[in-house]
């Protein structure tokens, strides 16, 4: 087994390290702009210690919940072979991808005081429950991270050899010995990222906060940094509030790195899995009963937002269109980026051994306030450039920059196996630089390239950040076309572009994540 460092060639670390100062700087340069624009940084009030305080037990409850719902769900989806799978495990990743208005929107269709849930409670003689407050918050990010979770864990299952099934078959375990030996040392090797991954996207949570808070009491600190961009132009607060973010998110990445390891299972001849432990028909019944339920609360209100705007799809004006193309191409150039910057620092990470700051960098992004980088970079390019101008270059490069910290969290565990399985066969071999690329990393590293890819371009599909604080009418993209028809109040032109917007990032998922679901039944 690999379990040393590994020695990297110079064009690797070049490749690594410069891809990682890309990413420090993207996170750190708009910040001290802003810091300088402010003059420093000002003392915080007990109102942004709340926000504090609310934003971490916020998001300690919604990533507890949602990896405890995962792991029993991506099980029962590892063991299970049905007509459809595949196309079912695409739609249950939709509501990670969908643009945070729009999934909303879905949310209060069916939880909503008006909503399917409230109506049968009320047919019930029930009382009707609130969505608001710190309730719907949590409910709201389990919503959009459970997909997330569970997909990540599903690789995890699937990274587990064949043969360690079989083996443990011939043994003669059942589900708890098979729990024991083989299904947690694997959680023990993702969890800890996952669950950080999570803490992360719900400790910089904006829209769902803004929409769902449900006042001062369930303040998150973006949306605080928010009100003191917005109606105090307090940039030192705002830049108190983000250091205080960034450093919160930093001991978080720090620690989901030093809990993580190697599942250390080896390497297997990609055999399809027999699962003879779960052929009991009561085992057959539960995860019938988990994929269904997990289901039913992850696509009914995808189903509500579709039902809405499907009528209005063909009678769309043209600029949603022409946003749509534009969304396209960001999409594009935004995945390239990612993987780009992603994959020499993965690998890196993977034969670093101990050295976990490659890891942390990467991490960073989820760190950063959304308003504050987009803010800082307006204050360094407004005296070089007209920021209308390079809304989209700069759209692109903070997109890929965002999307790293999933990529990597897909990548890295797949590599750590990929470095303790062939790390020290290739280098015995001689195989380096492209021919080690070609003949190793990529086919070995497909399946996690796949989805790292897919769920890139989806959520460059489906972002509203930067791109609403310098697009102009001519640059707007589909997104953004969406929250100016719901600004104007044309609520069916909105639903149809929300279709589109939910259809084109279904699609770019799918396409980009088959070369990733390549042997997903094995």
């Amino acid at each position: 087994m690999a379990d040393r460092a590994q020695p990297l060639g110079a064009g690797f670390r070049l490749s690594a390290g410069g891809a990682a100062t890309l990413v420090a700087a993207l996170t750190f340069l708009p910040l001290a702009a802003v810091l300088a624009r402010a003059g420093g940084i000002a003392m915080l009030g007990p109102a942004d210690w709340a926000a504090v305080r609310f934003t971490l037990l916020q998001s300690t409850l919604s990533a507890a919940i949602s990896l405890a719902l995962a792991v029993p769900v991506a099980r029962a989806l590892a063991r299970r072979q049905f007509r459809g799978r595949g196309l079912l495990i695409t739609l249950l990743g939709a509501p990670f991808i969908l643009p945070v208005v729009v999934a909303v929107m879905g949310l209060l269709a069916i939880f909503g005081r008006g909503g399917l849930v409230n109506d049968a409670l009320a047919a019930l003689g029930l009382g009707r429950v609130s969505i608001y407050g710190l309730g719907g918050v949590v409910l709201a990010h389990v919503f959009f991270n459970l997909p997330l979770a569970v997909r990540l864990l599903l690789q995890g299952w699937l990274a587990i050899p064949a043969e360690r099934f079989r083996l443990a078959a011939a043994l003669g375990f059942g589900p708890a010995e098979v729990a024991r030996h083989l299904e947690r040392p694997m959680l023990k090797a993702l969890a800890p990222g996952i669950f950080a991954t999570i803490f992360l996207l719900c400790l910089t949570s904006f829209a769902t906060a803004l929409i769902l808070g449900g006042g001062p009491r369930a303040t998150t600190v973006e949306l605080a940094i928010y009100q003191a961009f917005r109606f105090d132009f307090d940039l030192g607060r705002a830049a108190a509030l983000a250091s205080l973010q960034l450093a919160l998110c930093a001991a978080t990445a720090l620690a989901a790195a030093r809990f993580a390891a190697p599942s250390a299972f080896g390497t297997g001849l990609d055999r399809p899995v027999a699962r003879w432990d779960a052929r009991t028909g009561t085992l057959r019944a539960l995860d019938t009963g988990l994929i269904a339920m997990a289901a039913l609360f992850l696509l009914a209100p995808l189903a509500a937002v579709a039902l809405s705007g499907l009528p209005r799809l063909a009678s769309l004006p043209a600029p949603v269109w022409a946003a749509a193309c534009r969304s396209a191409l960001v999409a594009a150039a935004s995945t390239t980026l990612t993987l780009a910057l992603a994959l020499p620092m993965a690998l890196a990470v993977a034969r670093a051994g101990r050295v976990r700051i490659l890891e942390t960098v990467g991490m960073l992004p989820l760190a950063t306030s959304a308003l504050v980088t987009g803010t800082g970079l307006f204050l360094l390019l407004r005296p070089m450039a007209s920021p209308a101008d390079l809304a989209l270059p700069v759209t692109v490069a903070v997109n890929a920059v965002m999307a790293l910290p999933f990529a990597l969290r897909s990548l890295i565990p797949a590599a750590r196996d990929l470095e303790a399985g062939y790390g020290r066969l290739a280098q015995s071999l001689g195989m380096r630089g492209i021919a080690r690329l070609r003949l190793l990393t990529v086919p070995r590293l497909r399946r996690p390239l796949g989805f790292a890819a897919g769920l890139t371009a989806a959520l460059s599909m489906g972002d509203l950040g930067v791109i609403a604080l310098y697009a102009d009418a001519d640059r707007a993209t589909l997104p953004l076309e969406l929250y100016r028809l719901m600004g104007a109040y044309r609520m069916a032109d909105a639903a149809g572009a929300a279709v589109l917007l939910l259809g084109l990032s279904l699609a770019a998922f799918w396409l980009l994540d088959r070369g990733g679901r390549a042997n997903a039944g094995a």
